[in-house]
C-alpha cells in the first residue's frame, strides 16, 4: 500500500499507474500494451460421466437396477455434501444406463 507523498491519501491502482485521487499525483510506469482478459464460458450444467465415457474401466457391483431388473451396475462415489458428511453413492445400470445414487 502506498501513500501520496503531496497530500498523504492512499494511491489507487489505475491502468497499471498508482494514481492520487486527490491530487493528480501520478507514480510508476504506465502498461505499453494493455493486457487482454479472456473469460471462458462455463458450462451450467455439471456432468459427472457422458452417457458411456469411462463404464470400461470403472468397477462394477451386483446390485438390481431399480429401473429395468438387470443385476449388475457400475459404481463410483462423490463427495457431494459437507466434508462432515459421507459419500454420495452413484450406480448406473450396464444394461439400461440407468443411474441412481444411495447416501450411505
Amino acid at each position: 500500500m502506498k501513500f501520496c507523498p503531496k497530500c498523504e491519501i492512499k494511491l489507487k491502482k489505475d491502468s497499471g499507474v498508482l494514481k492520487c485521487s486527490k491530487c493528480g499525483y501520478v507514480e510508476g510506469e504506465a502498461d505499453p500494451q494493455p493486457k487482454k482478459v479472456i473469460q471462458e464460458k462455463s458450462d451450467e450444467s455439471f456432468h459427472v460421466f457422458a452417457e458411456n465415457e469411462g463404464e470400461e474401466t470403472m468397477p462394477t457391483i451386483k446390485i438390481e437396477c431399480e429401473s429395468c431388473g438387470h443385476d449388475e451396475a457400475v459404481w463410483w462415489m462423490l463427495q457431494t455434501r459437507s466434508a462432515d458428511e459421507p459419500t454420495t453413492q452413484f450406480y448406473r445400470c450396464v444394461k439400461c444406463k440407468n443411474t441412481w445414487r444411495n447416501y450411505a
